[in-house]
């Protein structure tokens, strides 16, 4: 059985497969990038979680990442289309069907990448905050 982590996790990825965007999960930036755009979700640090006793919750507030990458001609405005569907995306379910307490990105930081002989990319780094509560560190 899953633990808590993997199975919101898995539910962030899959509400990111709905995007017109090619989606990878934990995977190296490939050679080419989909004119659509690409996203590749990154497990990230649950960090120190808060404790309560009675009953024994832990409390985290891990921290997951997105990477957005671009490329083209249009690549500004096809970046900002494509981190406002984010935005749309987990500000449809705030919960991931009841799995978290809350659910909130942060605004990336965009660059601009060189790539020789080939357009350059727009790519960013985009936190996600998934805040939920278990009863093991573990589970």
């Amino acid at each position: 059985m899953p633990t808590s982590r993997e199975t919101i996790l898995t539910a962030l990825h899959a509400r990111l497969c709905a995007l017109p965007a090619s989606v990878l999960r934990g995977e190296v930036l490939p050679e080419r990038v989909p004119t659509d755009g690409l996203l590749i979700l990154r497990d990230g640090e649950p960090g120190e979680p808060e404790v309560t006793l009675s009953p024994l919750r832990y409390h985290y507030q891990h921290r997951a990442e997105i990477e957005a990458v671009v490329q083209g001609t249009d690549r500004d405005a096809a970046f900002d289309t494509l981190t406002a569907r984010i935005g749309v995306a987990i500000a449809g379910d705030r919960t991931l069907g009841g799995l978290c307490d809350w659910v909130e990105a942060e605004a990336p930081r965009p660059v601009d990448l060189p790539v020789e002989g080939a357009a350059s990319l727009k790519a960013a780094v985009i936190p996600v905050v998934l805040h939920y509560s278990t009863t093991d560190p573990l589970s």
